[in-house]
């Protein structure tokens, strides 16, 4: 070996971590620390108590002065009659043909002739068990047209949720937008998205949802919202308890949002407890 490059520092390093275990060894995935050794689970915070609301205290009227009471009635004046104009009934909005399907094969070929689908073919469907334990949101399909779950970043989800005790035949996947080919969605088109996620979720009927990527959280919640501050947190969308993450695709390949997620986001959440 050649004299000029010197090891030592690289082997006390090395040697300081076999010293100091495994519980400190800075591993890609931290939840495979939880096959060796798991943590217990953190106390419950106590309640905060609320608050006695003070007694409403009841509102006296103001006696009428006596110079209203005392004013003369005037008799109305005399308007002559103008004929108006018949009330317009109110305009019914014409209802997305979507909205009325009875389903999940008639829901999604009814969103083909969708605007926002145009010219689209090949939307990506739910991939998944009936009433799935838990549903991962994506904001679209990969490209390559595959199963999410068989991706890189697909078999990273399903190790990390198989420590938190729930199992790959009880994931289910589906898709913001269905289209495979990414693209820029105008606000309009955001919000008829959301019309057909609430009603693809009344047939998946998922117990969690987790949604993937700072855009997708706030095109589910809004752009007023700050992703960082709710992550992990517990949230809701149409009625579904649900869990927004940062990409899955960017955690699976960055050690670091690999560890914020296990670390400082999924502790927030009690739907993983």
């Amino acid at each position: 070996m050649p004299e000029e490059f010197d090891f030592s520092e690289l082997r006390n390093y090395l040697q300081g971590q076999i010293d100091m275990g495994l519980s400190d060894v800075y591993l890609d995935e931290p939840w495979t620390l939880q096959k060796l050794q798991r943590a217990a689970a953190p106390a419950p915070k106590p309640a905060m108590p609320t608050p006695p609301q003070p007694a409403a205290q009841p509102v006296r009227p103001a006696p009428a002065t006596q110079a209203a009471q005392a004013a003369p009635a005037q008799e109305p004046p005399i308007i002559p009659a103008v004929a108006m104009p018949a009330a317009r009934p109110a305009a019914r909005k014409a209802s997305a043909a979507f909205e009325s399907a009875e389903s999940l094969d008639a829901f999604y070929a009814a969103i083909q002739g969708e605007a926002i689908y145009s010219g689209i073919n090949n939307l990506a469907h739910y991939e998944g068990p009936e009433n799935p334990k838990l549903l991962l949101l994506m904001p679209n399909p990969l490209s390559d047209q595959g199963n999410y779950l068989s991706s890189e970043a697909g078999q990273m989800l399903i190790r990390l949720f198989a420590n938190l005790k729930i199992t790959e035949d009880s994931i289910g996947v589906a898709y913001f937008y269905k289209g495979h080919t990414a693209r820029n969605i105008p606000p309009l088109f955001e919000a008829a998205l959301r019309k057909m996620l609430t009603k693809e979720l009344s047939f998946v009927k998922p117990d969690i949802m987790v949604s993937f990527g700072e855009g997708l959280f706030h095109q589910l919640f809004g752009k007023g919202k700050n992703f960082n501050d709710l992550a992990g947190t517990d949230l809701e969308f149409s009625g579904i308890r649900t869990c927004a993450l940062v990409d899955a695709v960017a955690m699976s390949q960055d050690k670091q949002l690999k560890w914020l997620t296990w670390k400082v986001h999924l502790p927030k959440s009690s739907y993983f407890s």
